[in-house]
């Protein structure tokens, strides 16, 4: 075996963590009531097409409960599950969590890191809902806690990002991420496959743009039909504009996409998980992540390859 990530064949998360805080450390999601502007009608009405928040929201995450409420109850729920954790780090996740006034957001992270064993914060985001002014705020809060900012890109296809009704651009994308990374916070980015009209040859090709942003981390999904969406609508319309994947076909895509990935990335995930009852259209039954992980972990050791063992720093 050559691969460079010891006994792993990919950046994992769980390494990464474990070399930063000698421990676990585990993620309590949140729901802070923010909404998007391609929901509020600002940009557009309807948020992205594929979006049902409901459909991975702990049961705790209620944005009536206060910031505390959330945090208090998300740790007594992981301690049932994890009880090796000791350090967390708040997840504001549901819509754009930079959505709002600085004010506003001081206000909500600061509730959030003054709970008792709270190190930091992942906020998930927009592109076009951060600025100057929240990034440098998020870089002095760095200097202190861990931030990580994780920003939805989901693709670098314009007419796929106009289709699901993001209202943004990939270059918006890459501005904000470059801004971010400058400051030195840590820079997530998170990708959609088989999202509508692009094809395999489009999502493959895809690697060498992604890979040479400057991203610290990176989650993938591969793209589940969810009930109640406007997706859902045009899925029953137009089925054969979607190409989605089985579980077989995905494990062969995404070794061949993680093979040219840039190996400094850290992989936090390689799919996502959706309860079946929100299933609109096919799926991979009850597989976990984990499922998910071993059996791609297995294939590559099969074909003895690894996370960038074709990567090119884009010089070819």
């Amino acid at each position: 075996m050559n691969s460079p990530f010891g006994t792993k064949r990919f950046n994992s998360y769980s390494d990464y963590f474990k070399r930063t805080f000698g421990q676990r450390v585990q993620k309590i999601t949140i729901d802070a009531g923010f909404t998007c502007p391609n929901r509020d009608g600002t940009l557009a009405r309807g948020g992205c097409t594929y979006c049902n928040n409901d459909a991975f929201n702990p049961s705790y995450c209620n944005p009536e409960k206060t910031v505390t409420q959330q945090v208090s109850e998300g740790i007594e729920f992981h301690k049932v599950r994890y009880r090796r954790a000791g350090q967390y780090l708040v997840y504001f996740q549901p819509y754009s969590n930079t959505y709002a006034s600085l004010d506003k957001l001081k206000k909500l992270y600061e509730e959030a890191l003054a709970q008792e064993g709270v190190i930091g914060l992942v906020i998930g985001t927009r592109p076009d809902c951060v600025d100057d002014e929240k990034l440098d705020y998020l870089k002095e809060l760095s200097n202190e806690y861990h931030i990580v900012v994780e920003y939805g890109v989901e693709s670098i296809y314009d007419i796929t990002l106009d289709r699901i009704n993001r209202k943004h651009s990939f270059a918006q994308s890459r501005e904000a991420i470059e801004k971010t990374a400058k400051r030195g916070i840590i820079t997530g980015g998170h990708f959609i496959f088989g999202l509508p009209g692009e094809s395999r040859e489009m999502m493959m090709s895809s690697v060498k743009e992604v890979s040479q942003l400057p991203l610290h981390s990176i989650k993938f999904h591969q793209l589940q039909i969810v009930t109640g969406t406007h997706m859902a609508k045009d899925y029953q319309k137009h089925p054969e504009d979607y190409d989605l994947f089985s579980f077989e076909d995905y494990v062969d895509f995404i070794i061949r996409y993680t093979e040219q990935l840039n190996p400094e990335f850290i992989i936090e995930r390689f799919a996502g998980e959706v309860p079946p009852r929100y299933l609109a259209g096919p799926g991979w039954g009850l597989i976990r992540n984990d499922q998910i992980n071993i059996a791609i972990e297995k294939e590559m050791e099969k074909r003895n390859t690894w996370q960038g063992k074709f990567y090119t720093n884009g010089m070819e």
